[in-house]
């Protein structure tokens, strides 16, 4: 058999791809892994007591808006590291964009706080818990991501699964906010974005090797 022949029959079983079509399956695979890991917090965690009262407070929905925004960068940034040549920096960049201006707002919000609560803003009550919670409730939504992303066309698997952490991680940390109390822009500043970041460095270390070709 020719080469030419060889290809045209290859050639004749392909079907056009539909242009969004990955997308939409890469946002069905992250639907599947957030109610994971909503059933993942609500077995472990739960609720936080005063949910209802705090929904109707600014610093809830500044926590929420943070790590949802977060999210939805994450998500393209997911997207586009699926995809075979795709630049990541249009994405990335407002990534960094919304890190400075969550970062912005705590600096804001602290120097007009009296100096004695400082610590208190940082630390709150769950420091030590809050990241290693978040990777630990993204997990299932990493878990989703990889596999959809295995669909794909990574040809940097350490950042696709980057990609994917981050992506995991805010996502992650928005269920999380439904259970944690602390509302200080400085405490979701350093912890959650530290939480994120983790579940960022734990989705490039999967990445190296699920998403090896």
């Amino acid at each position: 058999m020719q080469t030419d022949e060889l290809i045209d029959r290859l050639a004749a079983d392909v079907r056009p791809v539909r242009p969004w079509g990955m997308t939409v399956a890469l946002m069905i695979a992250l639907a599947c892994g957030v109610a994971a890991a909503g059933g993942l917090m609500l077995g472990w965690l739960g609720l936080r007591p005063d949910l209802s009262l705090a929904m109707k407070t600014g610093p809830f929905w500044m926590k929420f808006t943070y790590t949802m925004l977060l999210a939805v960068i994450g998500f393209f940034l997911a997207d586009r590291a699926g995809r075979a040549g795709s630049a990541l920096w249009p994405a990335a960049w407002p990534l960094i964009l919304a890190v400075v201006m969550i970062a912005a707002l705590a600096l804001i919000q602290t120097l007009r706080a009296p100096q004695g609560l400082w610590r208190s803003m940082l630390l709150g009550q769950s420091y030590t818990v809050c990241p290693w919670r978040i990777v630990v409730i993204a997990v299932p939504i990493l878990i989703a991501m990889l596999l959809m992303l295995r669909r794909m066309a990574p040809t940097r698997p350490m950042l696709a699964g980057a990609a994917a952490g981050i992506l995991a991680g805010s996502a992650g940390a928005t269920v999380y906010g439904l259970h944690c109390q602390e509302s200080a822009a400085l405490f979701t500043a350093v912890w959650y974005t530290l939480g994120v970041a983790a579940a960022g460095a734990v989705g490039a270390l999967a990445g190296r090797f699920a998403l090896r070709w």
